[in-house]
């Protein structure tokens, strides 16, 4: 089963790649005409992960992209958790965030990010439901 899930998420890598590769040449296209506007088809995986990306900005969030088997800076790793560069050097210090460094630059993994975000949230998890029940005691909440 396992070696499934694995052919499943590969075959996924490579249709997105091949869907996103066509519509990258479709939109750098639509850039080389002159105006003000770019009108465009994309498919509608492409158009989805660019709403997100609009979204994310128009909500004033920091957008950093990146390959997520790729590494970030320790400030671009304060963006992607919402804390401070000294508190990402704090985690590092820690234990609780991965890194290598180059030269003497700090690198992190991606995928360090995320696991430390999900250890976050099962940490989490237990305090927030008993916050949610004491919410409901007293009828804070209906």
């Amino acid at each position: 089963m396992l070696r499934l899930v694995q052919i499943e998420q590969i075959a996924w890598r490579f249709i997105t790649t091949e869907i996103l590769t066509r519509d990258a040449d479709k939109l750098h296209q639509a850039l080389a005409k002159v105006g003000d506007e770019v009108r465009l088809s994309v498919s509608r995986e492409t158009a989805e992960w660019m709403a997100r990306l609009v979204d994310a900005k128009v909500s004033g969030h920091d957008v950093v992209l990146t390959n997520s088997l790729g590494d970030v800076t320790p400030t671009q790793a304060g963006q992607l958790l919402g804390m401070s560069r000294p508190q990402v050097r704090k985690l590092m210090d820690d234990g609780k965030l991965a890194f290598r460094k180059v030269g003497t630059h700090h690198r992190i993994p991606v995928v360090s990010i995320r696991t430390f975000l999900a250890a976050e949230r099962e940490r989490r998890a237990p305090v927030l439901a008993e916050l949610a029940r004491l919410q409901n005691d007293v009828g804070l909440v209906e």
